[in-house]
């Protein structure tokens, strides 16, 4: 039974934590059972780059995302809310284009995506601003 209590603090902690909004937050999300970081990121109008960025509990595969969570969705200065969903088909440069934007923009505000554009995959949400950001 003792084994058991410090499993449970350890959880809690490890959920208390990982809720931690930014001091600097700007907005906020709940998440839904069957949420997903890229179906969160589209109907909020937030990078799923952004999404990860600001929200460092959220795992490389997006897999560890509880009901009832608050997630933070952009922080002051670094909130990109112009977004496009990607399609198929879809290349930097026709996303740029749409956008209005120069790629050099489109890959400023999306460093997740590397420069050839070939690691952007459909329902993938990217920041669209003609505003550049510079996450830190």
């Amino acid at each position: 039974m003792l084994a058991i209590a410090p499993l449970a603090a350890l959880a809690a902690l490890f959920f208390t934590v990982r809720a931690q909004i930014p001091g600097n937050c700007d907005r906020t999300a709940t998440v839904q059972s069957g949420d997903t970081c890229d179906g969160i990121s589209a109907a909020q109008n937030v990078s799923t780059f952004q999404l990860a960025h600001v929200n460092p509990g959220i795992d490389a595969g997006c897999d560890n995302l509880q009901p009832g969570e608050v997630l933070c969705l952009g922080t002051a200065g670094e909130d990109c809310s112009t977004v496009h969903t990607v399609q198929s088909g879809d290349s930097c440069a026709a996303i740029a284009d749409g956008a209005g934007i120069p790629v050099a923009t489109l890959l400023h505000n999306n460093p997740n995506v590397d420069p050839a554009c070939d690691n952007i995959g459909i329902g993938e949400v990217l920041c669209t601003t003609d505003v550049l950001i510079n996450y830190t």
